[in-house]
């Protein structure tokens, strides 16, 4: 077997020969490395199939363009693989998790994911980052011998983003030296998954500026008062002085994104030739590694402020958004005075709460505003 560093990965990459395993011992695929067979099972995966029809800002039934939980995970899947690639990590490590961050999202974007925590605080809450664990640990039916997709311990570590340490505890109890043990000890994933981390908040906040202005909700001339679309605004159209419109927001926006991955993948070399990792295991125990440079970070937050007050509370989407809360309670609220109401798999299970949460997580926004209509009479959303 070669080392990795002669398979073109660098030391403290993760390497696939090398990984901590899966929970149910597999043979090897005679083609596939094992975060190759992990994207795979993903990708074929029913989870990842309804992501197309769970919404980021806007709900499915408000525009055909607007991104969703699938393209949302795809552009993260490419934006993590660029960076990846002049980083020397595993691409391959980085789609899989790019692709699965978001399978345990509820429908109805983070509305849905509040009310169902609200509806889950007696019960232990709700997390969506734990949810997309559970997608894949259990909830996925397709194997005989397992629950689950049965993925690596380094495709897993990296869908689990956040977790609670209560949570953690418990992951700790049901796989000691798991998943959840580096939120005990306060240690780091792969330098995959912490890719993975900041790929999400490049590609939401970019893709969330196209939805904005193609909603009507913000305008170009608002996004002129932000230092880091402006300044590419300003340069396209010194290149360009007749772009205008769409054509305008698209290359401003994808000079953007170029230069933010290039300010990761120089601010990152540098902070992993200070820590000097010569392993995965040296990662996880040095400080966060996957990072912008100070100016950028700075850029990065204000957008983000700009983003939440504009466009995520603007007064168009808060009604809405508190339409689709309503449905979450009300379906939860449902279901469990009447578990006959779900699909069978769910209805049978003895732990009633956490089955209904299971069963709406999985829901699209469509199929959860009809299963609403049907249960409670009342339409709320188109």
């Amino acid at each position: 077997m070669l080392p990795p560093v002669a398979r073109g990965l660098a030391p403290y990459a993760c390497d696939p020969a090398l990984s901590r395993g899966r929970r149910h011992p597999e043979q090897a695929a005679p083609t596939r490395t094992d975060y190759q067979r992990d994207r795979d099972r993903i990708v074929h995966s029913t989870a990842f199939r309804r992501l197309v029809y769970k919404t980021q800002v806007f709900l499915n039934h408000e525009g055909d363009l607007f991104r969703t939980r699938m393209t949302h995970s795809l552009e993260v899947a490419q934006l993590g693989r660029s960076i990846a690639r002049s980083l020397r990590l595993n691409e391959d490590l980085v789609e899989a998790v790019a692709l699965a961050h978001d399978l345990g999202h509820t429908p109805f974007g983070h509305a849905g994911q509040d009310a169902l925590d609200d509806c889950m605080r007696p019960h232990g809450g709700f997390e969506h980052n734990l949810q997309s664990l559970r997608v894949v640990d259990r909830l996925e039916e397709r194997y005989p011998d397992f629950d689950g997709l049965n993925l690596t311990f380094e495709a897993r570590e990296g869908i689990l983003k956040h977790c609670s340490r209560s949570n953690a505890q418990r992951l700790e109890l049901a796989e000691p030296g798991g998943v959840g043990r580096r939120f005990l000890e306060r240690r780091q994933p792969s330098l995959e998954a912490q890719l993975c981390n900041l790929a999400d908040e490049i590609a939401y906040n970019a893709h969330d500026i196209d939805d904005g202005v193609r909603s009507g909700l913000i305008t170009l001339e608002q996004l002129g008062e932000v230092e880091l679309f402006d300044q590419h605004a300003r340069e396209s159209l010194a290149d360009h002085p007749a772009l205008q419109g769409r054509r305008l927001l698209y290359e401003s926006i994808r000079r953007m994104l170029s230069a933010q991955v290039y300010d990761v993948i120089d601010a990152t070399a540098a902070a992993i030739a200070q820590a000097a990792p010569a392993s995965p295991d040296d990662v996880r125990a040095s400080a966060p590694l996957v990072r912008f440079g100070d100016a950028m970070r700075e850029r990065s937050s204000a957008l983000k402020s700009f983003l939440l007050h504009n466009l995520y509370r603007h007064p168009q989407v808060t009604q809405t958004t508190a339409q689709a809360k309503r449905v979450v309670r009300e379906l939860f609220d449902a279901y469990c005075a009447d578990p006959a109401q779900m699909q069978a798999g769910f209805a049978a299970r003895t732990d009633t709460s956490r089955a209904v949460a299971d069963y709406i997580a999985g829901m699209t926004d469509r199929f959860a505003a009809r299963e609403h209509e049907r249960l409670t009479g009342s339409r709320l959303l188109p």
